[in-house]
């Protein structure tokens, strides 16, 4: 049996409505299931519902074989999992926003930005030469523009919606995000036949999916 670890939430469902299409499938109570662990019909896939920070721990600590998870996650932990395939849902913008009085004059030196992502955030300023004061949160990050607890905020955007919502504008992107198939590289040695097969099954369905979203 091979794991694959997953991100709660969107990136679940996503994730169990993709495997279906290449015949791994599960019993339809799925998404409303307290469990954390689901094994498809056939014994030979099973699948971890975990916090997304922790896909890339569990894979890499052997606690399962393969994981999915964002771009932005992978980036900001450095993960050096092997990244096999781009699944091209979930898509996000990682991105630093502030009032639209800071859009007119843009980031400057020590500016003060609240985000979850200081890594990210960290290096995109420093590749620009701008230093910067950051300050770590979890959660609510649009609100510390709003508390004045910060200048601006780094932070993840589908549409733009929530940033519109509490005032905010997009200042600069650092970086698109997507789901990726990820691999510890001894999992992937040890079932490298049934992976691979795995691989190209879901890299078909993604490609069509591709070429009927670029045409639309």
């Amino acid at each position: 049996m091979i794991t694959i670890a997953v991100s709660k939430g969107y990136l679940f469902k996503d994730t169990v409505k993709l495997l279906s299409k290449i015949g791994v499938t599960f019993d339809e109570d799925i998404f409303s299931s307290r469990l954390m662990s689901f094994d498809d019909h056939s014994g030979a896939w099973r699948l971890l519902q975990v916090r997304p920070s922790d896909v890339p721990v569990y894979v890499q600590q052997g606690a399962a074989d393969l994981g999915v998870v964002g771009h932005d996650v992978l980036t900001e932990m450095n993960s050096p999992l092997l990244r096999l395939l781009d699944l091209k849902f979930g898509f996000c913008r990682l991105v630093i926003a502030g009032s639209a009085e800071l859009k007119k004059t843009g980031l400057y030196p020590n500016i003060r930005i609240a985000t979850k992502y200081v890594n990210s955030v960290e290096k995109h300023c420093r590749d620009k030469g701008l230093k910067v004061n950051l300050i770590k949160l979890s959660g609510g990050i649009e609100l510390a523009a709003q508390t004045s607890i910060a200048d601006a905020v780094g932070d993840l955007t589908a549409t733009g919606k929530s940033l519109k919502e509490n005032n905010l504008e997009i200042i600069e992107p650092i970086y698109d995000s997507t789901a990726h198939l990820v691999a510890n590289a001894l999992a992937f040695r040890q079932h490298y036949e049934a992976i691979v097969q795995l691989v190209d099954a879901l890299k078909s369905h993604v490609d069509v999916a591709q070429k009927v979203s670029n045409r639309d």
